[in-house]
């Protein structure tokens, strides 16, 4: 199990299996897809918990605002986050 740095910089909601639990800092970009991730949820402080990722680096199932969501891992690059917990802190 790799050892997670806590002041990782440039984590993304990608990195999120690893990190298990995470707060949004902000979605980048002025795209259309940006602009539909924020009328999702994803804005700053939003906690987003990984739950599991389909097969072969399919799309990631998170929960956030009490409901689940499914993204695909370019999407889920677009959302830059912080860690809360790691795979080490949750037993």
């Amino acid at each position: 199990m790799p050892f997670l740095n806590p002041s990782l910089q440039n984590l993304t909601l990608a990195d999120l299996p690893q990190v298990l639990l995470a707060q949004v800092v902000e979605v980048e970009g002025g795209c259309d897809i940006c602009e539909r991730l924020k009328e999702l949820g994803f804005t700053p402080g939003t906690e987003v918990r990984f739950e599991r990722q389909a097969p072969f680096g399919g799309p990631l199932i998170l929960t956030l605002r009490g409901y689940q969501l499914a993204l695909r891992p370019e999407e889920a690059r677009r959302v830059k986050i912080k860690s809360i917990s790691s795979l080490g802190d949750i037993g």
